[in-house]
């Protein structure tokens, strides 16, 4: 397997395409015990597929088996879309709850629907690997040490990741072009500027 892992580092895609058979099962097991959803398992399975493919280079021997590292690949995006979902739940209905308990006006509902879909709207814009490391930081309340170790990338390119998606948020909020090399305010955790060392 760790064969065909390294062909496929190379582009092989036939080799891909066996190491695809071998794998697909045990991912969606893994997917589907923890979500317990097959549609949302399936989803699950296709991501951590296609970050099989994308990062197969990134596999690291001493680090375990082939086998190993790509269920604890769907291990950690099942549980991140866990997460994210609980989150969102969550936030609904406490927002829910605030706004039949203040008895805000019927506009002051509508605006707050909107700003919710902007932001749902601002984060699509952002790329794969920027929308997940926003949302592990400030929906999944994880540091930035954290999701390295989540997303098996260096902590400088989980700060940059996390930087680059603030700019080009800030910039779809503000309705302009990024502009790169900015230090983003929007959404800076409480006490910590996004970038600072933890």
């Amino acid at each position: 397997m760790r064969g065909l892992l390294a062909l496929s580092a190379r582009g092989d895609q036939a080799a891909y395409e066996l190491l695809h058979h071998a794998v697909a099962g045990p991912i969606c097991g893994v997917a589907l015990q923890t979500l317990r959803n097959p549609a949302h398992a399936e989803e699950v399975a296709q991501e951590v597929l296609l970050e099989m493919w994308r990062c197969a280079a990134a596999y690291r021997p001493e680090r375990g088996s082939v086998m190993t590292w790509v269920l604890t690949i769907a291990h950690h995006r099942a549980v991140d879309r866990v997460r994210a979902a609980t989150a969102a739940t969550a936030r609904d209905h406490r927002m829910a709850f605030r706004e039949s308990a203040d008895g805000d006006p019927l506009d002051d509902q509508v605006v707050r629907s909107l700003e919710r879909v902007r932001v749902r709207s601002a984060l699509a814009a952002l790329s794969r690997v920027q929308r997940e490391a926003v949302v592990l930081a400030y929906y999944g309340g994880y540091s930035q040490r954290e999701i390295a170790r989540l997303t098996d990338v260096p902590l400088g390119t989980v700060k940059t990741r996390i930087r680059d998606g603030l700019t080009r948020l800030r910039a779809v909020f503000a309705g302009v072009p990024d502009r790169p090399g900015r230090s983003p305010a929007l959404l800076s955790p409480p006490g910590q500027r996004v970038g600072a060392r933890r």
